[in-house]
């Protein structure tokens, strides 16, 4: 299995379990890993034959700026499943982070997979 990433993507959203989270925008960082299979567009040299992380990127976008979620789990688990149904990745492995969240961390978040790595 091949690995398309993006590494560091920042979205601006509505995220937290406080009162006061839910009434700002704060930025979550996004690494992600999409197991897939590029030997097709590495013949063709077409991106219609691999998968198009900036598609991705961009739907990850929509979906976080446009989902106010109370926990970075339930976003996680958002965008995993949104991006296996909707770009047929069999794996992925998230991590999503809440920059600034806990004094004295530089970030806290999750890492999750999705799916079977062959």
């Amino acid at each position: 299995m091949d690995i398309v990433y993006i590494r560091d993507l920042r979205v601006k959203t509505t995220v937290g379990i406080f009162d006061w989270e839910q009434s700002i925008q704060q930025t979550v960082r996004l690494d992600l890993e999409l197991g897939c299979d590029i030997r097709k567009g590495a013949h063709s040299d077409h991106i219609e034959d691999v998968l198009n992380y900036k598609e991705v990127a961009k739907r990850v976008i929509e979906l976080v700026e446009g989902n106010q979620r109370r926990l970075v789990e339930a976003m996680a688990e958002d965008i995993a499943g949104m991006i296996m149904r909707e770009f047929s990745v069999p794996w992925l492995r998230l991590t999503l982070g809440k920059p600034g969240a806990v004094r004295g961390a530089s970030e806290v978040g999750v890492t999750i997979e999705r799916g079977a790595r062959n």
